[in-house]
Order: structure tokens, then sequence, then C-alpha cells
């Protein structure tokens, strides 16, 4: 018993101060040219969404619309309250937060999960679909935080529930990175989009982190909100649950509500239907980009998953 309790001490210690281990921040040079800064406002907006968990919301209005003037501020709470096993808040990713980090370091942490001191980013941030993007689009993302204006904020520290503050150290990967596909090349091009902006992620239901086998976009993760829980939607290619049925005109008009100038979202009250999915930043995408994500879809294998889209919780 001894003996095991020793092995137990030393793998814990191992994986505490040892992980994670993705090597050091890149010497990273790149000019932050107009053109690159443009690009990663675009991205981080409306494709990788940084600025949607990095911002402050309004979720007394529909879909949690951002506040222009609290951009990169972070602040965003995750614990109990929906269904989280500890307490993080969103950090702040304005220069007042990241004036001492090297673009190396913002680099490693997109790509890979791992902080300036080295510890471990909890996957809150879909660094795993980061990962596989490709170098210049990080870049530019990062040229484009460094443009922000710096807000001073700080928060907590964060507290995760036991095993997960051992096990987080292991959750880090060297990174994977890819390269951005021609846009010509519709499907690829797609599968590249919906890749960065980590779909699969919400639009997959998961236990204790970990998606389903079997079904991948199929709808049906959970999001504590509003007094309730809305579940994601199927956007696999199924005719009957998913968005087998939906034409391309159908698609691109469900965008183009919400990135309309003149849409005003709606107030939801307490116990109403919200929602998580951040229709104004996504409805704001080229047009080109949303029918390549499109047609990719379409092509996914239709898994049959019928879902409720939101439940009031009950006394």
């Amino acid at each position: 018993m001894v003996s095991l309790a020793v092995i137990i001490v030393i793998a814990i210690s191992y994986i505490a101060f040892a992980l994670p281990n993705v090597g050091k921040a890149e010497n990273i040079k790149f000019s932050y040219t107009p053109q690159r800064i443009a690009h990663g406002k675009y991205l981080a907006n409306h494709i990788t969404l940084c600025m949607d968990c990095h911002s402050d919301h309004d979720w007394a209005r529909f879909g949690g619309p951002t506040d222009s003037t609290r951009m990169g501020i972070g602040g965003m709470k995750f614990d109990a309250g929906v269904g989280f096993p500890g307490e993080v808040y969103v950090p702040n990713i304005t220069p007042f937060n990241l004036k001492n980090w090297t673009d190396g370091e913002i680099f490693r942490a997109i790509t890979t999960g791992v902080k300036k001191d080295g510890s471990a980013i909890f996957p809150i941030m879909p660094w795993q679909s980061f990962s596989k993007m490709d170098r210049e689009d990080v870049y530019d993302i990062i040229a484009y935080i460094r443009t922000l204006k710096p807000q001073e904020a700080s928060y907590p520290a964060r507290k995760l529930d036991f095993p997960l503050n051992i096990i987080v150290h292991t959750m880090p990967q060297k990174a994977t990175l890819g390269k951005r596909p021609n846009e010509r090349d519709t499907l690829k091009y797609g599968a590249y989009l919906v890749q960065s902006a980590a779909c699969r992620d919400c639009h997959s239901p998961q236990d204790n982190g970990t998606i389903l086998p079997g079904m991948d976009f199929a709808g049906g993760r959970e999001f504590k909100i509003n007094g309730g829980t809305v579940r994601s939607a199927n956007i696999t290619a199924d005719t009957e649950t998913g968005i087998g049925n939906w034409t391309k005109a159908q698609f691109m008009s469900r965008f183009a509500t919400y990135g309309n100038p003149a849409y005003v979202p709606n107030d939801v009250a307490t116990g109403e239907f919200q929602t998580v999915m951040p229709w104004q930043m996504f409805g704001q995408m080229k047009q080109t980009d949303l029918e390549a994500i499109y047609a990719y879809l379409k092509t996914i294998r239709p898994v049959k998953n019928q879902v409720v889209k939101f439940d009031e919780l009950k006394d």
C-alpha cells in the first residue's frame, strides 16, 4: 500500500510540475501591416470569434450582443451555475494584460493551450481547433489583438475541481498547423473555416468534455443560460433532424438576418429562450465564406438526432 501511495504521489507530482510540455514559445517576428491587421480583425470577430468570448455581453438581449466599448476585456465566468466543474474567468486580451507577452507566447497560447507562465489553458478556448490553422492566419489575429484599446481589468485565478485540476496539465498538445486552402477549392476551404470556427465543438453532444462517438455535428450540446438549458442544433446533412433539406438560400438568409446593420436584438426575460450562438458576429461573415461553409456541411455524414432547443429550469 505504501508503494502504491508513493507511485500515485510521484505520478501526480510529475503531471502537476512537468506538464504541460509543448516546448518553448517561438521567437516570432512579423510586421503588423494594415492588411494583416484587417484580416486578423475579420478572423477574430467573424470566424474564430476571439472577440465574442473575450468581450462583455448583454445577456438581457437575444444572442448576448457584445459591448463595442469593452472589446477584449474578458470577464465571462464559467462556474457551477453553468454546469462547469470549478470557476474560470475568461481573461483580458487587450494590451493592458498582454503588453508583456511576446508574439511567440501569444502564438503558443492560441495554438497549444499554454500560457506565458507555462501553465495549461482549460479548453474552453478551442485551441485544439486553432492548432490546425494556417500560421499566417494566427499571426494576423495576433497583429489585430495588439491594436485593441487597453482595458484595465483583472480577474481571480481559476479554480478547478479535483481531479480536473490535475488532468488539465495533460491537455495541451503541440500544434499541427495546416495551410489555408485556396478559396476556389470550396469544400476544402469550407472545411478549414468550420474547423477554425470550432463548429464541431459546440454542435456535438459531449460527456465530460468528450464528444460522443459518431455524433459529430449532430447537435445537442447543452449550455446552461438564462434560467434554462439551451442545446446546439444538428447541422449534419440529415434531412429530418439536421439541415439536409436546407437550400443555400435558406442557409444564407438565416445568417443575413442577424448580420443586417438594421437588426436590433430583442429583449429576453429570464426563463425565455436564449442562444449562445453568436449570430451577429457570424452574420457579418463574407458571403463567399458562408457559401463555402454551407457546401462543406452538406457533405457531413447525416446523423439522426432530434434536438429540443430549450428547456426552462423547473423549481
